[in-house]
């Protein structure tokens, strides 16, 4: 029997109140500022790779902490976007 590949969410890499970048790219848009209050599945920031756009939703309800996101700027995979506090 063929064993099944695990099928990987698209989206964001989250993990407590960090929202990661899921791969190199450049921001293209930035949906929130600082201090912000989002429900989960908000639009934080797009994402360009590959010429194509990624968008990166708030993985939980709260308020925008920490935003190291800027229009133009270069991230890594697995770079902190931003922080989500209750």
């Amino acid at each position: 029997k063929p064993k099944r590949k695990a099928v990987k969410k698209s989206g964001s890499a989250a993990s407590g109140d960090a929202l990661a970048s899921p791969m190199q790219g450049t921001i293209v848009k930035v949906a929130v500022d600082e201090g912000d209050t989002v429900a989960e599945g908000d639009l934080i920031v797009v994402l360009e790779a590959m010429k194509m756009e990624q968008p990166l939703n708030a993985h939980r309800a709260g308020t925008v902490k920490s935003l190291n996101a800027n229009v133009g700027a270069s991230v890594s995979a697995g770079a902190v976007i931003c922080e989500l506090k209750d």
